[in-house]
């Protein structure tokens, strides 16, 4: 198997073998990997919005371990650099 195909093998008959276990993770049914993406996520994105409040976002939100949003200044140059880093790797996946 080659690591381009590896989302192909949801829909094989023996399915994903995590651990030497064939049955560990029944990735078969679509809906439930679904349901479970929009749970762990809301949940998430719910602990996010609510420790951050409804007008702050990351970067400076509540996980600022290095303390990088205490400077103003600082942040506003951290914002501008992460819009520019996210509009470079979108145009790098064009090749």
């Amino acid at each position: 198997p080659v690591w381009f195909k590896a989302g192909a093998q949801l829909f094989a008959p023996d399915g994903i073998d995590y651990l030497g276990s064939p049955g560990l993770i029944d990735a078969h049914n679509i809906i439930a990997i679904v349901a479970c993406q929009v749970l762990l996520m809301g949940g998430a994105e719910a602990y996010r919005t609510k420790a951050a409040g409804a007008d702050r976002t990351y970067p400076g939100g509540s996980f600022d371990p290095l303390g990088l949003a205490d400077d103003p200044d600082t942040l506003a140059e951290l914002k501008v650099k992460e819009i520019k880093n996210g509009r470079l790797a979108m145009f790098s996946m064009f090749g």
